[in-house]
């Protein structure tokens, strides 16, 4: 029976690749000398944390970062940015959250919009992911149609297809 797997991944190595590029760049920028500009990586949290010394330079900051990332494949709407910290004296933090797979809520709102379709397909949470069979590839295809056009706010790869 033709199936496929609804997934939602980042590529980790473009994503160290774009932090370093960022880094550089950031280095060698004249509005940005002197001061303590820089991205981290946390991979066992899956998180990004930007330092800067003000909230201008943080933007500017996340600005160069999300163009490095977008120029290297990986998808901005991947990157979840969180509330400003304060750190030591006058620099500011901020976490940047990377989502990698589909949480329960969109997996199963994505099931019901399957399945509200109509199409004679059968959809299953398997995870982070979702499965989806059917007895026809065109059916498939058709249901990978629906989910591109519906769901715009969140990266979907679709993986897997087999006959």
């Amino acid at each position: 029976m033709p199936s496929f797997d609804i997934v939602s991944e980042v590529n980790h190595v473009e994503i160290r690749n774009a932090v370093e590029q960022c880094n550089k760049e950031i280095a060698n920028r004249f509005d940005f000398k002197g001061s303590d500009a820089r991205v981290e990586i946390n991979d066992k949290e899956k998180t990004l944390a930007a330092f800067a010394d003000d909230e201008f330079k943080l933007r500017q900051l996340r600005d160069v970062l999300t163009g490095k990332l977008a120029k290297r494949g990986v998808d901005i709407r991947a990157l979840e940015p969180g509330k400003l910290e304060p750190v030591s004296g006058n620099k500011i933090k901020e976490t940047i959250k990377v989502h990698e797979g589909i949480e329960m809520e969109r997996a199963k709102t994505l099931v019901k919009l399957i399945k509200d379709s109509k199409l004679k397909v059968q959809a299953s949470i398997q995870g982070d992911a979702v499965r989806v069979s059917g007895a026809k590839k065109d059916n498939l295809q058709e249901t990978i149609a629906l989910v591109r056009k519906s769901v715009a706010d969140f990266p979907l790869q679709f993986k897997n297809f087999r006959d």
